[in-house]
């Protein structure tokens, strides 16, 4: 290899279609190869991922202060409305560059206004949250979507057939969606969340409906790189919530012997997270869209409860230095209920496909129960939930060496 030659692994650019292209600057937006060597994801993405960091962090903040307050289920439900918008608009992104990226000048700018209104849908979470004021946080959105609408009309002007076809079904569902957001600003307040749960059915049934006869060329490998990628970026905002948190209340309170354990437990369940999900070659799962599509739309709680677990940590915090006004359960309840939905979640949507005994396949769904079981242990709920997850760990290894996992 020579000195000039680029990385086998590293991020490539997509090739420049030879038909339509203008000095560099414009090129034809066709399909890509579902066969692409070397597929993996681009700067613009990590890019365009980093955005999504502030609007998770929002969305966050806002589910701490509704259950320090006491207010489970309405944190909840705000946190499951808002955290809708920030996974579904980063979802279609991804799916759609992993079949298109042209990278050409308009598809950077296109890219670069969906990241304006990821800002702009961040800075409109606290009103939709603890207002039901959706004005700021649907303009972002509708901006991002609108963009993705015109990434589609362009796919569908370049492409033939069955392809312009699903090109065309997608900019049509997109903008009947975003008419339905529009419509939310003038609904009642009473009708919103409804409305909302409208909505939110349509816009998931778009890409059913658009692909149902022909499906648009997403590179498996890509795919599961751009979830993998997302995923420690929410673990890594977690990591950061919990230590702001801990930082604060030490500042604050001098109460490191109770912060102690609840910082360590978190890093504990964080990095068990981690391990879990990147445990398996998921990608090999990722043959049809229907593997894809439910994997794919499984992961809105993956993402949710792994940032919901840095909320978590912020809440027990808090309680331990008697700021939130809730139990010891409910804090502790805040981080180990978010870490069970996570390993359940990942269990249903990537290691049970490859387990080949009933030991491994227990594993993860004994594990969640354990660490729901900690949620009455007391102040120690956190660690010892950490160390459940840990042990989940250690158990999941040695149950491979002695029957390896299958590869698809």
């Amino acid at each position: 290899m020579s000195e000039h030659s680029p990385a086998p692994d590293a991020p490539r650019d997509p090739p420049a279609s030879p038909v339509g292209r203008v000095s560099g600057l414009l090129r034809t937006m066709t399909a890509r190869s579902r066969d692409e060597e070397h597929r993996a994801a681009t700067n613009l993405e990590l890019l365009f991922d980093l955005c999504f960091v502030v609007a998770v962090a929002q969305a966050g903040t806002r589910l701490v202060h509704a259950l320090a307050e006491g207010h489970t289920g309405a944190g909840i439900v705000g946190y499951l409305f808002v955290f809708f918008g920030i996974w579904w608009a980063w979802m279609n992104f991804s799916w759609f560059a992993s079949a298109y990226d042209c990278d050409d000048v308009p598809y950077r700018l296109l890219t670069l206004v969906q990241m304006a209104g990821v800002q702009v849908y961040a800075a409109g979470v606290p009103r939709a949250f603890d207002d039901n004021n959706w004005m700021v946080a649907v303009i972002g959105y509708i901006a991002m979507r609108l963009a993705l609408t015109s990434q589609w009309l362009r796919a569908a002007h370049s492409e033939t057939g069955e392809a312009k076809r699903t090109a065309r079904l997608y900019a049509t569902g997109l903008t009947i969606c975003q008419l339905g957001w529009v419509a939310l600003l003038f609904a009642p307040g009473d009708m919103k969340k409804w409305l909302f749960l409208v909505l939110v059915v349509a816009e998931l049934a778009v890409p059913v409906v658009a692909e149902r006869r022909h499906r648009t060329a997403w590179h498996p490998h890509h795919i599961a790189e751009r979830y993998g990628l997302f995923t420690i970026i929410v673990l890594g905002e977690t990591i950061s919530a919990g230590t702001v948190a801990v930082q604060s209340a030490v500042d604050e309170h001098k109460a490191l012997g109770e912060l102690l354990p609840i910082a360590g437990g978190g890093l504990l369940i964080v990095f068990a997270a981690w391990w879990i999900y990147f445990a398996v070659p998921i990608h090999s799962h990722l043959r049809t869209n229907r593997d894809a599509l439910p994997w794919g739309y499984g992961h809105f709680f993956v993402f949710g409860s792994a940032a919901a677990i840095g909320a978590g940590i912020e809440v027990a915090v808090e309680e331990a230095v008697g700021k939130a006004h809730i139990s010891t359960a409910a804090a502790s309840a805040a981080v180990t209920v978010p870490a069970a939905i996570f390993m359940i979640t990942v269990w249903l949507l990537h290691s049970r496909h490859y387990k080949v005994t009933l030991a491994q396949q227990l594993v993860l769904p004994v594990a969640a129960l354990l660490v729901l079981l900690c949620t009455f242990a007391g102040a120690a709920a956190v660690l010892l939930a950490g160390v459940v997850s840990a042990l989940a760990v250690a158990v999941g290894l040695l149950l491979n060496e002695r029957d390896p996992v299958r590869a698809e």
